[in-house]
């Protein structure tokens, strides 16, 4: 996209901003509109929590515009942000237009993460579109002299039930503020007035995405940018000990060698000239040896200081139950350090103009980044602007944020914009990572097979809730966030099962490998992918079918989780007996395996079921089908729901099975896709889903919840083909031919 088709864009907006007049709804309506003050007057436009004009305007032709402070990660966000707003004010979807991710015109609404979009963002911006139409429906009953209960929406117009004069939205608001308070009461419309809400729509992001007009971050450019590379040290830890920058000078297109503490970057006038300088620019780095032996990694996590204990549940009393007569269980399941792989390496462009920062980038975080950059470059904050523009291809803090931290350094030291695009390399070498887990489990069956006591304990970087450190920052020796990321990741680390003793603990660990991150269900997944496995090896052990084994200890109450393994059981046509299948004959075993997860323990509800094939002779594992059975309550767009399942499914079945940081002593090796393979297309399995639509009840996430139990109905799965139990992700065929080697 050009800088002009860009600026256009913001164009809209901030002439948007400019005809925006302030008045107050909530006062007398005839003297507000008659108010009629100028944009100047109405100064810039707010982004606090509890004010409508926050979320939503109305231009003068009635046109919608939803300000998100969540963005699209590419899962159809904005589609059901713009049903849901033009299903509770009663326009035309097509007349809603959604802004996302703009600190100075956004709301910040939290990091888009946990699939809390919808659930939370967007039931905020509904709350702020019910305010307003009963702001609106006010004013109206005044103009036409009808009683508000008597007034009816089509299209934007209200008029009286009956008939007669009518009123617009554009008439009555256009191009003007609410200045009305978000009312947490005002009426949202009942699930039997939805039109759009519920409903399959078409994605507004899908025909440009398909026909190659979208703009990714990767694609956008401004005016008058340079291109920035950094040359990262070859080892975490290294120190920049000199610089050659002769080395470089007079290779064409190469502007600038900037160097801050450890942070080296080169800036060229075009994208391969700033290759090709980082790559000749010759530098001396002291040797750094930070990272454990990865072959005894998880003896290094084990042996690394706790520095607190979370008990995340304690019901009874485990320690005497262990101690009772029983057939004792244990066992110690692993989970692998992952990067985020995006398809699309990390991209970011900074701008100083008239003291202002602008960084353009695919974070899903700005208000978050623009503190950190405030902070990293001594700046007021409220002289940072950042702009969210989609990334191609990741899920989680990845490297947009370092990347845009790097732009700010090399346009601070250059004077000019500049774009910096992350190499592979650099990718898969220093975004942040999912820290490793190491889960121990503990049980006591008594002589029926009963479960009398659960034990476990998850090996668990401390983590806050708050930011990832800036690798630039950490270079630059300049200030930066100092707390271990990320939060978060003791959920579903207690199981929703009802033992009559139970105890589970995070153990957490002071320090971990690399840079922690949130990645795809952090933590939700490793901690679902330890519970069910154990779980079903009780079950083995008891003989019992493991979907009656799970209905047997979940809460009677909880009929929304009982009646996803009831729909569950028919839709895979899941024949009850005791796993495993005990059939060893042949060169290829298949076998079925099941899960469950209550994400949170507080809401989407997801069944699964796995069929996996299992060469023996290689130890290659096919998953070629996966059943899934879904409960988010209120769903917006069930193609979106259906979108977020199947690439969830797909990219957790890659973790699974093929995804695995590698690394020397002193920095990542898996550098490239050969060395860090993912999955590809032939290796999709077939999905088959069942959606449980809830209309009157509250919308939940979509998006994370189905990953979390990939793993487990996996594992359980090749338990029921082969016998063998597999602990330890991901599962490689070397693990798997050698695990059945020794069974």
């Amino acid at each position: 996209m050009t800088t002009q088709a860009m600026l256009s864009r913001r164009g809209v907006l901030k002439a948007g901003g400019a005809l925006v007049v302030g008045f107050q709804l909530s006062g007398p309506i005839g003297q507000a509109f008659a108010q009629g003050s100028g944009a100047s007057a109405a100064g810039p436009k707010p982004v606090a929590l509890d004010l409508v004009d926050t979320f939503l305007s109305i231009d003068g032709q009635g046109q919608v515009t939803i300000y998100s402070g969540k963005v699209d990660l590419g899962t159809g966000v904005q589609s059901a942000l713009g049903q849901m707003i033009a299903d509770e004010l009663d326009v035309p979807d097509a007349r809603v237009t959604v802004i996302q991710g703009d600190t100075d015109l956004t709301p910040d609404q939290g990091p888009t993460y946990g699939s809390l979009s919808i659930q939370n963002g967007g039931v905020q911006i509904r709350q702020a579109a019910a305010t307003a139409r009963s702001a609106l429906l006010d004013e109206a009953a005044k103009r036409l002299g009808v009683a508000k209960a008597d007034l009816v929406v089509v299209d934007g117009a209200i008029s009286a039930k009956g008939g007669g004069r009518s009123v617009t939205y554009a008439e009555l608001i256009g191009g003007r503020r609410f200045e009305v308070k978000l009312d947490p009461a005002a009426p949202t419309k009942k699930p039997a007035d939805y039109k759009l809400v519920g409903r399959s729509q078409p994605r507004r992001d899908v025909p440009d995405k398909i026909m190659g007009r979208f703009t990714y971050m990767q694609d956008f450019r401004v005016a008058g940018m340079l291109h920035g590379r950094v040359i990262y040290p070859p080892a975490i830890g290294a120190k920049l000990e000199s610089v050659d920058e002769s080395s470089v000078k007079g290779l064409p297109g190469a502007v600038q060698v900037v160097r801050q503490g450890n942070f080296l970057g080169v800036v060229a006038s075009n994208e391969w000239a700033a290759i090709r300088a980082a790559g000749a620019l010759k530098a001396t780095w002291s040797k750094s040896e930070t990272l454990p032996d990865q072959s005894r990694l998880w003896e290094h996590v084990r042996a690394t200081k706790v520095v607190k204990d979370d008990v995340t549940s304690n019901v009874g009393d485990t320690a005497a139950a262990m101690k009772g007569e029983g057939r004792k269980f244990a066992a110690s399941y692993d989970f692998a350090i992952h990067t985020h792989g995006s398809i699309g390496p990390s991209c970011s462009i900074a701008e100083f103009k008239d003291g202002k920062l602008t960084s353009w980038s695919a974070s899903q975080a700005t208000h978050n980044l623009r503190k950190q950059l405030a902070q990293m470059l001594a700046m007021p904050l409220d002289a940072v602007h950042c702009v969210y523009i989609e990334g191609s291809g990741c899920y989680g803090r990845n490297g947009h944020e370092d990347a845009a931290a790097d732009a700010a350094l090399m346009a601070r030291a250059v004077g000019r914009p500049v774009r910096v695009q992350w190499s592979r390399a650099d990718e898969h070498g220093w975004d942040p990572k999912g820290p490793p887990t190491l889960i121990d489990l503990r049980a006591n069956l008594d002589a029926g097979g009963n479960v009398t006591a659960w034990e476990s304990e998850f090996f668990i970087p401390q983590g806050a809730a708050g930011n990832v450190a800036l690798v630039a920052a950490d270079l630059a020796g300049l200030p930066n966030a100092t707390d271990i990321a990320p939060g978060g990741i003791h959920q579903n680390s207690a199981i929703p099962y009802k033992f009559a003793n139970v105890r589970t603990v995070c153990r957490r660990l002071e320090t971990t490998p690399f840079k922690p991150s949130w990645i795809r269900t952090p933590g939700r997944m490793q901690n679902t992918y330890a519970n069910e496995c154990f779980l079903d090896e009780l079950a083995a052990a008891a003989g019992a079918d493991p979907l009656a084994y799970r209905l047997k200890y979940l809460d009677p109450a909880d009929r929304r989780g009982i009646e996803v393994l009831e729909r569950l059981e028919k839709l895979a046509k899941w024949e009850r007996r005791p796993s495993p299948q005990r059939s060893t004959a042949g060169d290829v075993l298949k076998g079925r395996g099941l899960t469950y997860v209550k994400y949170e323990l507080v809401r989407t509800y997801v069944g699964a079921v796995a069929e996996v094939e299992v060469e023996r002779a290689t130890g290659i594992i096919r998953v070629t089908r996966f059943y899934v059975v879904h409960d988010c309550g209120q769903m917006i767009n069930p193609d979106g729901v259906k979108a977020q399942i199947e690439g969830n499914v797909f990219q957790t079945v890659s973790r699974t099975l093929k995804e695995e940081l590698t690394f020397d002593r002193g920095a990542v090796t898996s550098l490239d896709w050969a060395s860090y393979p993912i999955l590809t297309f032939p290796e999709v399995p077939e999905l088959v889903m069942e959606l449980i639509d809830r209309p009157a009840e509250k919308p939940w996430g979509a998006g994370e919840p189905t990953a979390a139990v990939v793993p487990s109905a996996i594992s359980n799965a090749v338990f029921d083909a082969t016998g063998v139990r597999l602990r330890s992700v991901p599962y490689t065929p070397a693990k798997v031919k050698a695990a059945l080697q020794q069974a």
